[in-house]
């Protein structure tokens, strides 16, 4: 299954995926041995296969750890978009919104660890973000949605 996610959500699961993975290794009633680094034989350079069908862009994103099967939990949920609620604004109204579709992946601590540190550097290797919007840019620059914002 293939889901969508934007650029910062990708860097920021990975980060965040490392840092749970080296306080657990820090945390001295962990019975579970956490690797350093990616083990050599999960590294996986490949590219994706294609073509690929996404089955959603991704909203918000779980993290967690399940502590019985030693295994890094990850919740993708489809992007949710409201726009309004019996045809009035929404303002600041707090409304709860089930996503219609999510997805749930567990991985063992070392294909995390993998998966975190591929995903780091796909991103680093990405176009780079506009200071103004934080938006990617392409080489002949982008129109930045920012009010004042002149095209690079």
């Amino acid at each position: 299954m293939t889901v969508a996610l934007e650029k910062e959500q990708s860097a920021l699961l990975a980060q965040k995926i490392d840092e749970m993975l080296d306080e657990l290794k820090s945390t001295e009633s962990n019975p579970f041995r956490i690797p350093d680094s990616t083990p050599i034989e999960l590294v996986d350079n490949d590219p994706l296969d294609q073509p690929l069908d996404t089955q959603f862009r991704t909203g918000a994103i779980g993290l967690g750890w399940d502590p019985t099967t030693a295994e890094i939990v990850i919740e993708a949920y489809a992007m949710v978009e409201v726009d309004d609620v019996d045809g009035n604004e929404l303002g600041s109204e707090l409304i709860e919104v089930e996503p219609s579709e999510a997805l749930l992946v567990r991985i063992p601590v070392g294909t995390a660890r993998a998966f975190a540190k591929r995903t780091l550097e796909v991103v680093g290797a990405g176009r780079p973000s506009c200071p103004l919007c934080g938006y990617p840019m392409n080489p002949e620059g982008h129109v930045c949605p920012q009010p004042g914002a002149v095209d690079d």
